[in-house]
């Protein structure tokens, strides 16, 4: 499992509503049902994600989050869960703003175009970086809004939206000491947990 996805459960209450947006197959609201006992829903519009979430035995909805989440009354959860999807949304803060809406409190990961490696690839070889965590190229990667830990911390405070607790996964898939000290530089992946 991904390392994002093993720190995630850890603020999550035992017995809590979860939603997640775009829940692949599954992994994450499986190990919650298990582990912490949760009320999940996953979102997805993969077919083949859909169908592994569906021999999960999981609770499933195909829907295009860029479509919004009307069909969630406020407050529905006690926490929605985005997990690698953020840069993929057509309008990024319109899905963050519903997830505040129907969800008490939030927690979004996404890869941190910042990163050192990325810095050093695009300035020392002029081209968009390829890598196992970003492994696409330019023309045909699912990330259309590229993202830093400095934009989404900007995002949160030009929004009123409270940081609860944040770290980052460095390439290791462990939890960075160098981007405790400077998360920008040197976190792959960010991991934050918000409300309102």
């Amino acid at each position: 499992m991904r390392f994002d996805l093993q720190v995630i459960p850890h603020w999550i209450k035992p017995g809590s509503r979860v939603l997640d947006l775009g829940c692949g197959d599954g992994e994450l609201l499986k190990k919650l049902e298990t582990d912490k006992q949760i009320q999940g829903v996953g979102i997805e519009i993969g077919s083949d994600q859909i169908t592994a979430c569906i021999a999960k035995g999981l609770n499933i909805v195909e829907q295009d989050l860029n479509k919004g989440l009307s069909n969630f009354q406020d407050d529905s959860f006690d926490i929605v869960v985005m997990a690698h999807a953020l840069q993929t949304l057509h309008d990024p803060h319109v899905v963050i703003d519903e997830m505040l809406r129907v969800g008490k409190e939030c927690i979004v990961t996404f890869p941190n175009f910042a990163h050192w490696s990325c810095r050093f690839h695009l300035g020392g070889k002029g081209r968009m970086p390829v890598s196992k965590f970003m492994p696409y190229h330019w023309y045909d990667t699912p990330n259309i809004h590229f993202c830093t830990v400095k934009d989404f911390e900007a995002l949160c405070a030009d929004n009123n939206i409270k940081v609860l607790a944040s770290t980052v996964v460095s390439h290791d898939s462990s939890e960075s000491f160098l981007g405790h000290l400077l998360p920008n530089l040197f976190g792959v992946t960010a991991v934050y947990h918000i409300s309102r």
